[in-house]
């Protein structure tokens, strides 16, 4: 198959491209934001044209910089995305999309399946709707939503290096306890996506809303105390805190976890457990555990990706 894959040089879509490597896929267009402009609908044609599969993972993922300017949000997660639905529309095209735990309000006291209703509480979370509604509207047939959260892996800023990188430099680290979710490794998440488009062009992965999260929930405060003890650091040097204490523009949905039956009916089991996940990411050559220099950010995550 011939694979064009966006936001190649981001977390997600550089594990995908490693993935399909693996896997023996070698017609793969690797698309950087240099590399394709996908706010020019005619560049994003272009793009696409010769693709079997196009696996989206360029995002606008500042979630307080998209509540101060939620038209520019949407231009990149929403309306380039109905380009990008378009463009795979009129070549036949498989697209697969990922989107975001924060498409629902958050105040669930039970996982959220694939149709529960959506109603994001913040601009990021509008942005990614509208990306979704494009996808399932323009390509009934070939068009895949996969909604992660909560990512980590060795490249740039995420909360995993961000606690080894604070573990070094902090005796003890505050970490909000008041929001639940699933941690979810990028590369776990790439390889799942790739099985998914193999049975879809198989012909037994039926189209839709797929929700691509780890398994099991902790809090932030719960991963950060994981993280320490996969290095061999005491977790207690690890405080409880409430989200009030970091005050953001944005408001963050609590409850975040995200059922996974749509699964089954694609034959893929769903991702194991986070806390499995975790001692496995921090424990492969080249995962965050071995590559925490330059990590930025706060104990209270701000950028999805």
């Amino acid at each position: 198959m011939r694979w064009l894959v966006t936001g190649a040089a981001g977390m997600l879509g550089r594990d995908v491209c490693t993935v399909l490597a693996q896997a023996g896929e070698h017609a793969v267009t690797a698309a950087t934001r240099a590399d394709l402009d996908l706010l020019d609908p005619d560049a994003v044609r272009a793009a696409v044209a010769g693709h079997d599969v196009v696996v989206n993972t360029a995002a606008w993922t500042d979630v307080d910089g998209a509540e101060a300017d939620e038209p520019a949000a949407t231009a990149v997660n929403g309306s380039a995305v109905a380009d990008l639905a378009s463009a795979c529309a009129r070549t036949g095209a498989y697209l697969f999309h990922l989107s975001t735990d924060y498409v629902f309000a958050g105040d669930a006291t039970s996982p959220y399946p694939e149709d529960a209703p959506t109603a994001p509480v913040n601009a990021y979370g509008r942005s990614k709707l509208v990306g979704e509604r494009a996808v399932l509207a323009q390509l009934p047939d070939r068009g895949y939503v996969l909604r992660t959260a909560w990512l980590y892996s060795p490249y740039g800023r995420n909360f995993v290096t961000t606690m080894l990188r604070l573990a070094r430099e902090r005796d003890t680290v505050d970490v909000v306890a008041d929001q639940a979710g699933q941690p979810t490794w990028s590369y776990a998440l790439a390889a799942q996506l790739v099985a998914l488009a193999g049975a879809a062009v198989a012909g037994h992965g039926p189209p839709g809303v797929y929700h691509a999260t780890a398994s099991g929930q902790t809090t932030w405060y719960g991963l950060a105390r994981a993280v320490f003890q996969e290095a061999g650091l005491d977790p207690d040097r690890v405080r409880p805190t409430t989200s009030d204490r970091f005050p953001r523009p944005a408001p963050r949905p609590g409850y975040s976890v995200l059922g996974h039956g749509r699964w089954a009916a694609a034959g893929i089991p769903a991702l194991p457990d986070w806390r499995g996940m975790l001692s496995q990411a921090l424990s492969t050559p080249g995962t965050a555990a071995g590559t925490t220099a330059g990590a930025g950010g706060s104990p209270s995550p701000g950028r999805r990706e």
